[in-house]
Parts: C-alpha cells; structure tokens; sequence
C-alpha cells in the first residue's frame, strides 16, 4: 500500500542556483545531497542528488548532471498546466509571497481562484512552475468524489473530448 509522497525528483540546471530558490526563497531546507558516480548499468556519471523537505517529511528532490543538456534531457518553457510543481501553504502566506517574489524580480502570477483552493505561481531557475497553493474552508468537501461526480466528469470529458480537436 502507497503510504505517500516520499519526493518528487527534477532535473536542474544549476544546483546552488535551485537552493537559492528552494531554501532561501521558499524557506523549504536542503536536508541531503550526494553524489552519484555510476548509475545501476554500470555506466561512470557524475550527478548532484539534492533534497529540499517540506513541512510533512516529504522531499522536491532535483539531479544535476553537467554537460547533458540538450543531449538526454532538454529544459524548456513549460505551460502552467503541461508541468507544474503545487505544494500547500496556509491562506496567509499567498499574499507576503507574491510580494516577496515580485521584490525579488521573480515571475510571479496569482491569486487564482480555483474554487477549492487559491493559488500562485513562480517560476523556479530551471523553468518549473511552482504553486503555492491554499486549501479554502470547504476543500475536503469539494474533494470528496461522492459528492463532486469526478467519474461522471471524466466520462463525460471521453466523450465529447473528439468534438475540441
């Protein structure tokens, strides 16, 4: 049984430059970082694993492999919804944030009603979107698949979905 999220892991480009963003931005501590000489095929490499662990244990991980851009792995400009990072934060803490991230000359786009939750969006050195994101009052409620119909939904987006292309 899936217990939960141990760490979600990236690519980096830089991996001071993604701390200065994890830890010193978004407070969230560098708690392990190693080196990995050679990968499970027996092949020589050297990469930074690092870990930034949120407040329920679990990690954003990231592996910095130098000279590989472009040739296995290529960062590009990602869509909020093609790839985006959401982690929870108190209500309280989204407005200090977009002014901390604007202070800081850092995109930052939000507050977005989402019904269940409000957001706002960075984007982090390596491209990534993060979002901060607020659970309102009645966010359980909305996310109870009982009352909300999410399979009906789904069925009903396989549907149609031929008619949007």
């Amino acid at each position: 049984m899936i217990k939960g999220l141990h760490h979600n892991a990236y690519r980096c480009r830089d991996s001071e430059e993604t701390r200065k963003f994890y830890e010193d931005f978004l407070g969230l501590p560098l708690v392990n970082a190693f080196e990995i000489t050679e990968t499970k095929s027996g092949r020589m490499t050297h990469v930074l694993h690092s870990f930034y662990q949120m407040g329920d244990g679990s990690c954003l991980a990231f592996f910095e492999v130098p000279g590989e851009e472009g040739k296995h792995f290529e960062f590009k400009h990602q869509h909020d919804y093609d790839l985006h990072i959401a982690v929870e934060v108190e209500h309280a803490v989204l407005a200090p944030m977009m002014a901390k991230g604007k202070a800081a000359g850092i995109e930052v786009r939000g507050i977005a009603d989402h019904k269940m939750i409000d957001s706002i969006y960075f984007r982090d050195p390596n491209g990534y979107v993060i979002e901060l994101t607020a659970k309102r009052p009645d966010h359980d409620a909305q996310m109870d698949p009982t009352r909300n119909e999410a399979r009906k939904h789904l069925d009903t987006w396989q549907r149609e979905k031929p008619n949007f292309r």
